[in-house]
């Protein structure tokens, strides 16, 4: 295993975001690996420090429509039976959990905007105790949820999607949410999403002026959530 993370991305916009800040202060380099221009199966999925799976507009059980998620699907499955670091995002989470043996199916609904997180104990006592309501909002961009993986501890709530996050063992996180939002970076998502927003009924200047309300204060509590989750790793390994 070397120090580099490696994060797979399928747009580009949804990146590590603010917490590629917090790999930088610890001099851990990222490398990205972008779906579709590289080939899912080059890396070797244990050789990373960490695997950020994040999200996109794909569904994690398409594998008909959506080549690039079986392959994904595997190298998750190697990653997480030796043990490793692995965070997944939006559609990240949704594939640790089909991984898991978990349901992932359309929820019903669509979840895009901001609301705040409502933590369970577990959620309290563990690095996701900075994302708590009393600290921050939150940005929520999915139509997919997913059942709780058998042995995960659940972690987290709003009152559209009852599995907003969970931890399965002392390795894996999956957040359906989205903590790495930037403030400064949030434009690529408003256009690269103008035909969805519409869609639904949205107003993207309401979005736009939530963002910038409440999107400073995201950016501090996840750093310091993501940070907590790194230390602890590194106490556990």
């Amino acid at each position: 295993m070397n120090h580099e993370v490696l994060a797979i991305r399928h747009v580009h916009f949804e990146d590590l975001g603010s917490l590629e800040r917090v790999l930088g202060e610890r001099g851990r380099p990222v490398r990205y690996l972008d779906v579709g221009f590289a080939r899912i199966e080059a890396p070797n999925p244990v050789m990373p420090s960490l695997m950020v799976i994040l999200g996109g507009p794909i569904s994690a059980y398409d594998d008909d429509g959506y080549p690039t998620i079986a392959p994904l699907v595997a190298m998750i499955e190697k990653r997480i039976a030796a043990g490793l670091p692995t965070l997944g995002i939006c559609l990240g989470a949704q594939l640790i959990a089909r991984v898991l043996g978990a349901r992932v199916y359309p929820s019903g609904q669509t979840e895009i905007g901001w609301t705040p997180l409502t933590l369970t104990e577990a959620g309290k006592e563990s690095p996701l105790r900075h994302l708590d309501a009393a600290h921050t909002s939150m940005l929520h961009w999915h139509g997919d949820t997913f059942d709780l993986p058998q042995g995960a501890v659940h972690l987290a709530s709003t009152p559209a999607c009852q599995n907003q996050a969970f931890a399965w063992g002392k390795h894996v996180l999956g957040l359906q949410c989205h903590p790495e939002i930037r403030t400064d970076r949030f434009e690529p998502w408003l256009i690269g999403n103008a035909g969805e927003i519409a869609g639904h009924g949205i107003d993207v200047r309401e979005l736009r002026a939530d963002t910038a309300k409440h999107g400073p204060k995201l950016e501090v509590a996840a750093c310091n959530m993501f940070g907590e989750w790194l230390d602890q790793l590194a106490t556990k390994s």
